[in-house]
């Protein structure tokens, strides 16, 4: 018996992509003008965020360090040079980031707009922002870590280059965000939720996760996404993945039957249950799984296809 079927872990990754392609210029929202009809507190500090102070050229690694550090991770601006930072552009982009943040078992959720980023923070999570301090034409880009906000005198606290705890005017700031989308970073342990999670946004975090092999902390990212989105079937199917990659069969095998109970008639999980049946030797269930997946059909009928034939070449 192979791996876990990664044809059906790549159809259910192709389908989250492909939502989380779609155009988000209606995530920016959030102007200095409205903040008074955000749904926040007056002020908020998340008091518990490190400070590293960046040397130059590396906003990127010390705005990661302070993120992850806060988060549990015991780590440096130094130790995430090699990580995060790209010598040729004197910098760091903002995929390496993500990437590094999962590497480190944690949750890398992309954040936009003042509403999302003043809920997180009133949440008690600090967020990495990326702002151009240049110009349009001359850009001079630069990551912070925002730490709080106060709506009464208009500020944000930043620790930002060698400055810890810096106050910056709201209007300053989302003149300087807003040139990268108003564009955030969560770095978060897995299985806390972000105050102001979206499914898809969310599902995407958590197979980032998978993807860097990182099983345990996609594990509990998808049972979080499940306890907010019962319904989920990609989270179903990727927290049965990841604990089929750890071993846990009996798990692996209880969680997609938990799905089939919510969705009947999803092939996928049949199909899925299928090989993990085969796999601890339950070959008629597996075999009564597998025709299931076929009886059902869908595009990836030729797949099910092939799992029956699998299972049925094992019963003889």
């Amino acid at each position: 018996m192979g791996t876990f079927p990664k044809t059906l872990r790549d159809w259910a990754a192709a389908a989250l992509l492909f939502l989380c392609a779609l155009p988000g210029c209606g995530l920016k929202g959030g102007s200095p003008q409205e903040l008074s009809g955000l749904e926040v507190p007056a002020k908020a500090r998340v008091s518990s965020v490190p400070f590293f102070a960046q040397d130059r050229y590396q906003c990127g690694p010390a705005s990661l360090a302070m993120a992850l550090a806060w988060s549990g991770v015991d780590t440096s601006p130094r130790e995430l040079v090699q990580e995060v930072y790209t010598p040729q552009k004197k910098g760091s982009l903002q995929p390496d980031l993500k990437a590094a943040a999962r590497r480190h078992g944690r949750l890398a959720y992309e954040i936009f707009g003042l509403q999302e980023l003043l809920s997180e923070l009133s949440a008690g999570h600090p967020v990495i922002v990326l702002q151009n301090l240049g110009l349009s034409w001359l850009p001079r880009w630069h990551y912070a870590v925002v730490v709080g906000f106060d709506r009464s005198s208009q500020e944000l606290l930043l620790h930002s280059g060698r400055a810890k705890g810096m106050r910056t005017g709201l209007r300053v700031f989302h003149r300087t965000w807003r040139r990268s989308d108003c564009w955030g970073l969560l770095v978060l342990e897995p299985g806390d939720l972000p105050a102001t999670a979206k499914r898809t946004r969310y599902l995407e975090a958590v197979l980032g996760a998978e993807e860097a092999e990182k099983w345990r902390a996609a594990a509990k990212g998808y049972e979080a996404g499940l306890s907010r989105w019962p319904e989920s079937i990609t989270a179903v199917m990727g927290r049965a993945s990841c604990l089929y990659r750890m071993g846990s069969l009996e798990a692996a095998e209880k969680m997609l039957k938990k799905g089939i109970e919510r969705h009947p008639n999803k092939a996928e999980l049949y199909n899925n249950l299928a090989h993990i049946l085969m796999e601890q030797g339950q070959v008629r269930d597996a075999l009564q799984a597998a025709k299931s997946a076929v009886h059902l059909g869908g595009s990836n009928n030729k797949v099910f296809e092939e799992t029956l034939l699998e299972v049925q070449s094992e019963s003889r």
